[in-house]
């Protein structure tokens, strides 16, 4: 097993971009780049954060078969691996790990299995992994590509971006001995379809999440699945200067029910996207409008919320810069904290990020770093 070490110069910047905002100095630093060999390569999620501020999460390639890999990422920035997949218990995860209290990790992979079409798995304490599902392309679903969410039983949700009857996805529950069930087909039509982003599941056991077609307009929808497994859709995504559309990513949710997302294209920008509220009782408002320049574009995950209710994200801004970092504040003013240079700071940041208890920021680049297979950083606001 091959570790490595990546000490690295914080960087510390004065920007004053995104609203002509001038901020204060902002502390970048990357705790570890990949090599894309056997310590992996270009991970698109983001990451999970255990008691100690020990990191979790995976990468799409690399490892020793060249398939993605489980990597855990100590204080000091030590990478261990965790998992190294082999195919036939998956193959090239996209998706984040999810962690319970006793320290066992659950995630999907988009790939792999017995049907090559994507798996859901577990790894405990030991560091062993097991199939809890493999998905087979039929009814069952295909190709997941989020995370999944837990109940307080144990219970797994999440989405598949094909299969189902339709081929347009589903909304699937595994128990914690490995039984999966559907719990809602995507038709493609009104209801939506190919769903990209995993769930959020409130206190009664709704589920909410998004599709990045289908739709009243065929551009997407924010969706809900009741305890029932009744869908209904939220709101259904117009496109052009007034909405969003092609929605990448999940939602978040605070307190009062609203809930926060984003759109990858949309908002007018050439190269745009959005992020969007909407509230408890469905009307949607758009906070902030990519233009595709210095304040990014083309959001690709989902927010999350601090403390006092300000909004951060990522942009990855394939065709215009190598990606942001940015913050809504609860008063509604955009700030661009940190503009990634495409150099050994990171390039396009695909996955959201996380937050600390003191509004720390970390999370993952695709590209950049010294092996250019992408770097896990801090951003210190």
């Amino acid at each position: 097993m091959s570790c490595k070490k990546l000490v690295s110069k914080a960087v510390v910047l004065l920007i004053g971009l995104g609203a002509g905002q001038l901020l204060q100095a902002q502390t970048y630093s990357v705790l570890y780049s990949f090599s894309g060999g056997l310590d992996g390569g270009q991970p698109l999620a983001s990451l999970v954060r255990d008691s100690a501020g020990n990191l979790y999460g995976t990468t799409s390639t690399g490892g020793g078969t060249g398939i993605g890999n489980v990597f855990k990422l100590d204080t000091s920035g030590n990478r261990t691996l965790v998992h190294g997949f082999s195919g036939a218990d998956g193959s090239n995860p996209q998706a984040p790990v999810i962690r319970d209290t006793a320290g066992n990790l659950y995630g999907t992979t988009i790939s792999g299995g017995t049907a090559g079409l994507g798996v859901v798995f577990k790894i405990n304490k030991s560091n062993q992994e097991t199939v809890l599902h493999s998905f087979t392309g039929g009814a069952d679903g295909a190709r997941p590509v989020a995370g999944l969410v837990r109940d307080s039983a144990g219970n797994l949700y999440g989405t598949t971006l094909s299969g189902g009857t339709s081929n347009q996805g589903t909304v699937f529950k595994v128990t914690k001995t490995g039984v999966e069930s559907v719990l809602y087909t995507f038709s493609g039509g009104s209801d939506g379809g190919q769903p990209y982003g995993g769930l959020v599941r409130d206190s009664a056991g709704n589920l909410y999440g998004t599709t990045s077609s289908g739709g009243a307009a065929s551009l997407g929808t924010v969706f809900k699945i009741d305890p029932s497994n009744t869908e209904s859709v939220i709101h259904s995504f117009a496109g052009g200067s007034s909405d969003g559309a092609s929605p990448q990513a999940g939602l978040i949710r605070d307190t009062a029910g609203n809930l926060y997302g984003t759109t990858s294209q949309g908002g007018g920008g050439e190269v745009g996207g959005t992020v969007f509220k909407i509230s408890s009782t469905g009307t949607e408002t758009i906070l902030y409008a990519f233009t595709g320049g210095a304040d990014g574009g083309e959001p690709l995950a989902s927010l999350v919320r601090d403390k006092k209710g300000n909004l951060y994200g990522t942009t990855s801004a394939i065709t215009t810069t190598f990606g942001t970092i940015f913050e809504i504040a609860k008063t509604g003013t955009f700030s661009t904290l940190y503009s990634f240079s495409g150099g050994s700071d990171g390039s396009q940041p695909y996955a959201g990020l996380i937050i600390d208890s003191t509004g720390n920021l970390y999370g993952t680049t695709r590209f950049g770093g010294t092996g250019n297979a992408g770097v896990v950083f801090k951003l210190v606001p």
